[in-house]
């Protein structure tokens, strides 16, 4: 007897059917290739052959030179059909073992496990040589009911409905009360403006500029050291820091449990850091009596959450629209297949109704007009017109006769036909694209990785220079105050030297921080 091993080889620049159907004439002419089956969206051809006639690698070129791209693909078990049933009547491990042993014994059964506590029995077989229903039927012959794990099939698993509703309402909250804070500080900027130019054209004394900057609304002090511009965003900012950055706080500390630093670490580092220590300052400002009002960072986290939580809550839209349509590609699968045993001469001996998983290739499966085909195959008997819209897009129906091949989810519009299924369950054309479709919205996106990665060592080291930055206006502060004096704004004398330098340092590096964090969002 001839030895027969089966290779996979990855073949890319398939554009349709007739491309496959290309390959398959012309490698079956080939000595040495027993069968070959190429599944066009996997861009996968499943090849037996005679490894004394001929090479997986001298197969791969022989595709080659039809003009298409060919590897042949290492790890062979992707063939393996696996196979998840729900076992009832199992009492004791004996039955266990009993279940197995047997199971072993049969041909085809590559692995299988049995789990007395779930009721759930995992097997793995070569579907070229025994199908789920044989696996069954050994199982009930033993005596023990058995079915199949049901399959979830909507695709909620894919829903991102929860995830844009609270990016959503994060971004709202940030939003409301950041366009006030916008105002505010826009006002502050437009009114120093009129200052300067108020100091340039008349050569007012320094004493007459502070009386002018304090009789402005904002800079009117309700307490000692307390602004009112300060003051307002305080109590606009604490909302912000409390709600709108909620999720962001969850996932930094996600982050960090597992000694990682992302977008979210440094966003929520330089938040926290503005918000806390412009709190702070006040306080100090107020237990001084300070008569000039503190420089505060209120306006910086708003503003950044607002940015970050917009760009989440589209990024969350847009994945809920994939996963629409991927929810309407499932539903499109037919549930159940009409299973029929032929004679000789393609008489009709049996039929009887399966569920679709239970399909396996080789199997002769009937389908009537208006009927779905579950499973792709090759017809057999029959003639008829078939749409395809689902895969093709196009309208027209197609015609059907012996020989040509059929899609799983296209639908038989006059006709009876017989088709002899080449690819089952995980293999149809239509779970290639629900699984390539799963794999694309599961994936990152390569510029995506490489930002994860940056971002991997752009957060140490920003949080790194910052903390430089501190310790850096520190020593220069107590080295040479003069610098400090001369950068400082409203440096009056009844402040210590030593506290104005470490007040300047820390303005210096939440500077460095809060600047930082628009280069991550550009990062985003």
């Amino acid at each position: 007897t001839k030895t027969i091993s089966k290779c996979y080889v990855q073949v890319t620049g398939m554009t349709c059917a007739s491309c496959v159907a290309n390959i398959e004439r012309n490698l079956r002419r080939e000595d040495g290739i027993h069968s070959i089956l190429v599944a066009l969206m996997a861009g996968k051809a499943e090849v037996r052959y005679n490894p004394a006639v001929i090479h997986p690698s001298a197969i791969a070129e022989l595709i080659r030179e039809l003009g298409f791209g060919a590897t042949v693909m290492e790890n062979c078990d992707e063939g393996d059909g696996i196979l998840e049933l729900v076992v009832r009547g199992m009492t004791c491990a004996s039955c266990v073992h009993k279940i197995e042993s047997t199971l072993m014994k049969t041909n085809g059964v590559l692995y299988c496990s049995v789990a007395l506590a779930t009721n759930k029995a995992h097997i793995k077989y070569d579907p070229e040589i025994v199908g789920p229903r044989d696996v069954i039927q050994v199982i009930q012959d033993l005596g023990f009911a058995t079915s199949l794990v049901k399959k979830d099939r909507s695709a909620s698993h894919l829903d991102h409905k929860q995830e844009i509703r609270q990016w959503k309402r994060s971004f709202v909250v940030s939003l409301v009360f950041c366009i006030p804070v916008m105002g505010l500080m826009i006002y502050m900027m437009v009114m120093d403006s009129q200052l300067a130019d108020a100091h340039a054209h008349h050569n007012m004394s320094s004493e007459e500029m502070e009386a002018l900057h304090s009789s402005m609304v904002l800079e009117y002090q309700l307490l000692p050291g307390l602004s009112v511009m300060n003051f307002l965003s305080f109590l606009l900012c604490v909302p912000v820091q409390m709600f709108g950055g909620w999720h962001f706080y969850i996932q930094a500390y996600k982050a960090l449990k597992h000694k990682t630093a992302n977008m979210d670490v440094l966003i929520v580092l330089a938040t926290t850091i503005a918000f806390a220590y412009s709190f702070v300052i006040l306080l100090v400002a107020m237990a001084e009596k300070a008569k000039v009002n503190p420089v505060t960072f209120f306006d910086t986290p708003p503003m950044l959450f607002v940015f970050i939580s917009l760009g989440r809550w589209l990024e969350h839209v847009a994945k809920g629209k994939t996963s629409e349509a991927l929810a309407r590609l499932i539903s499109l699968q037919a549930t159940e297949a009409t299973i029929v045993t032929l004679g000789p001469d393609n008489v009709l001996l049996s039929e009887e109704q399966v569920d679709v998983e239970l399909v396996q290739r080789g199997d002769i499966v009937k389908v009537i007009p208006g009927g779905k085909f579950p499973v792709d195959g090759r017809v057999i008997e029959g003639h008829s017109m078939v749409d395809e819209s689902l895969i093709t897009g196009e309208a027209m129906p197609v015609t059907k006769k012996p020989g040509n091949t059929v899609i799983a989810g296209s639908i038989n519009q006059n006709g009876s036909l017989l088709i002899s299924a080449t690819h089952v369950g995980a293999d149809t054309t239509l779970s290639q694209i629900v699984k390539l479709v799963e794999e694309a919205q599961t994936s990152k996106a390569p510029i995506q990785q490489f930002a994860d990665k940056l971002s991997g060592y752009f957060v140490p080291s920003i949080v790194a220079v910052s903390v430089v930055t501190l310790f850096a206006w520190i020593i220069i502060g107590f080295v040479d105050f003069e610098i400090v004096e001369k950068y400082f704004l409203g440096y009056n004398k009844s402040i210590s030297a030593a506290e104005v330098i470490i007040r300047f340092a820390f303005q210096a590096s939440i500077t460095v921080l809060c600047i930082a964090c628009p280069c991550s969002l550009g990062l985003a």
